[in-house]
């Protein structure tokens, strides 16, 4: 079992429902196995782009300290003040 592979006895500790997506295991390494398998895919169209930012601590400190989503209400947030704060053209 040293070399990453389940011996036969290990294989057969394991129950997978008919529902491939249902992962029933009693063992670290087949979980990791399925879990990627079960990876997300690219994005069709994405919505967003990527880009590298520096924001302060305080802000970086502040959105993080509202815990999961924090990017999400950022990105929010900075769409309020675009829209508050339409630019002269």
């Amino acid at each position: 079992m040293g070399n990453g592979r389940l011996s036969y006895a290990d294989r057969a500790k394991f129950r997978f429902t008919l529902n491939q997506n249902t992962i029933i295991s009693h063992s670290y390494a087949e979980l990791r196995e399925k879990l990627a398998e079960r990876r997300r895919g690219l994005q069709k169209a994405p919505l967003k782009k990527q880009v590298a930012i520096r924001f302060s601590p305080e802000v970086l400190d502040y959105f993080r300290a509202t815990g999961k989503g924090w990017q999400t209400r950022m990105d929010a947030a900075l769409r309020e003040w675009i829209h508050d704060h339409p630019q002269a053209v």
